[in-house]
């Protein structure tokens, strides 16, 4: 296991960074104290929670548990690089349309989950929605708040492309 420091190389929404940090670091522990995003959170560790997803190259990834020196060269996003304040990710809108929150730790998985489904499905099932959110553990109850948005998301996504959802 490298604990040195060494230059690696990230593309971290859309811009490219260079740090100096062990290669075995955590993408999670880069993302969030080298690069101030705080969208990620940490849960378990153990990457069964889901607090800390990030997409990779559009997938859904667990960055408590992926060294940085494998990751390099590859397409993350954050919670952070979907949208903001000013221009939210349709998914985001949903959540916040949808009060789909009560104490919010779970919501960047949430919601990155809910990014990648969407891309790969754009008009899911319930069951298909649960088994994606599955293994994203949310304590709070907002469960059917969490599915309504979803749905949301996808009727939006629909209706800005001219689909029937």
């Amino acid at each position: 296991m490298n604990t040195s420091p060494e230059a690696v190389s990230l593309i971290v929404n859309g811009e490219q960074h260079c740090l100096d940090v062990p290669g075995s670091a955590p993408l999670l522990y880069v993302l969030r104290n080298d690069l101030g995003l705080n969208s990620p959170k940490y849960g378990c560790g153990l990457g069964q929670c889901g607090a800390c997803t990030v997409l990779v190259d559009g997938k859904c990834a667990r960055s408590c548990l992926i060294p940085v020196d494998g990751i390099a060269g590859r397409r993350i996003t954050t919670l952070e690089g979907l949208g903001g304040p000013d221009a939210l990710h349709v998914v985001q809108q949903a959540f916040i349309e949808e009060q789909a929150a009560q104490c919010g730790y779970c919501l960047n998985g949430m919601i990155m989950t809910t990014v990648a489904l969407l891309q790969s499905n754009r008009n899911p099932t319930d069951i298909q929605i649960r088994d994606a959110l599955s293994h994203n553990l949310c304590r709070c109850g907002t469960h059917i708040e969490i599915m309504q948005a979803v749905k949301r998301a996808a009727q939006m996504l629909a209706a800005s492309q001219g689909e029937s959802a």
